[in-house]
Formats: C-alpha cells, structure tokens, sequence
C-alpha cells in the first residue's frame, strides 16, 4: 500500500505544474473573454449593417466590422475576409427580422461583380473541318 500512496503524490506532484502552466497560458491568451463564432458573426452583421443603413460607404463599415471580427474571433488563426464575408452573411440571412435593409448591401461584402460586364470567353474556332483531318491522326485537334 505504501508505494501506491507514493506514486499518487508523486502525479499530483506532477499535475500541478502542468495545470497551473495551461492556467497561465489560457490566461494570457486570452481564451476566456472571446466570443464564440455565431456571436462573433452578429456583433460584424450588427457594426456592418447599422453603418450602411446610417448612410456609411462599404468600405468604411466593412473595415469596422472586419476588424471586430479579427478581435474577437476565438481562434490562433487569422480570420480571411472571406470567411468574415460569411460569417456576416449567414448571420443576416439567419435573421432577417433583425437586419432588415440589409440584404441588399450583401452583394457589396464580395465585391461588385455585374455579371454584364464580364467579358465571356468562347473557345477559338478551327478552321479545319473534320474532312479535313487526318484520319491516322485522331487525337490531333
């Protein structure tokens, strides 16, 4: 019984180190004061959507809502505007009575892309008719 009770102390011994080293981390990181992900996307929706109804550009209010999102984002990783673009979508498309008028400046959030102006591209046409090709030569377009 005795080395049982030895061995026990010794992994509290080893135990307390270790908890209060990740007590000291978490603390200094910070991990207990940032939001989780869908609270994170309504704070950005929240800033996004008052400042453009407040008559702000896009790109002022997305710089504001973008940066909150860096903030608070609970991850070791940087957020990608991209992913900040989403997060602030789906939080205005889950909630539509709550940003109301704000569906009309999501297009906005991934650039202005008029599908009228896009040039389309069309496959250069040969001038060779099928006669006029080969017929060994079957893979030759």
């Amino acid at each position: 019984m005795l080395p049982f009770k030895a061995m026990a102390k010794n992994k509290r011994l080893i135990l307390l180190p270790l908890t209060t080293i990740g007590m000291l981390v978490t603390s200094c990181l910070g991990l207990a004061t940032y939001a989780a992900p869908a609270d994170v996307g309504s704070k950005g929706a929240n800033v996004y959507c008052f400042m453009r109804n407040s008559g702000n550009s896009h790109s002022v209010s997305w710089e504001a809502a973008y940066q909150i999102i860096k903030r608070q984002k609970s991850s070791l990783f940087k957020t990608s505007p991209k992913h900040a673009a989403v997060m602030i979508t789906e939080t205005v498309v889950q909630n539509p009575d709550i940003y109301k008028n704000c569906g009309a400046y999501l297009g906005d959030l991934y650039g202005s892309t008029n599908l009228n102006s896009i040039p389309e591209e069309t496959p250069p046409e040969t001038k060779e008719t099928p006669s006029e090709i080969k017929k060994g030569d079957r893979y030759s377009y």
